[in-house]
């Protein structure tokens, strides 16, 4: 254990943070996602018992979003339904992500097969003990350095 570290966040899961580059992809998935299959070699972690925000709020305390798109968090969006449409839980996860967005991003609702396809092009996959289903969020990794020098 170390201090200061969600104790969620296991050996395993910050090596792999660690290792992410700027603008990669990490995929929070709900333990209906088909990981396996759709990581095809990729790492694949497994929190299972957690819940999609305790993992969220986790991972958010030491991973920085990418600041240079419009949207650096993605979300499954429920089938059959039309955006702005959110689940709670979604609703929940998105308030502790909210915060480290910059002013002109916002989250982005993704059809269920789109995201999909961006999973497949994840670093990685953590898989999650969350029962609800579409409780799927891709996070895109940004950088902590310091401005620029002229």
């Amino acid at each position: 254990m170390l201090k200061g570290i969600n104790p969620l966040l296991t050996p395993e899961l910050l090596k792999l943070l660690m290792e992410m580059g700027h603008d990669d992809a990490l995929v929070l998935a709900d333990a209906n996602f088909t990981a396996m299959s759709i990581a095809a070699g990729k790492p694949v972690l497994r929190l299972p018992g957690s819940s999609m925000a305790q993992a969220v709020q986790a991972v958010s305390s030491v991973l920085p979003l990418a600041a240079d798109v419009d949207h650096p968090v993605a979300f499954m969006q429920v089938s059959g339904t039309q955006s702005p449409y959110r689940s709670e839980l979604q609703r929940d996860v998105l308030s502790i992500l909210t915060p480290e967005l910059l002013p002109g991003q916002s989250p982005e609702a993704v059809e269920r097969f789109i995201f999909y396809d961006r999973a497949r092009a994840a670093y990685a996959i953590v898989l999650t003990g969350e029962r609800q289903p579409f409780g799927n969020f891709i996070l895109r990794k940004g950088v902590i350095g310091e401005n620029l020098r002229p």
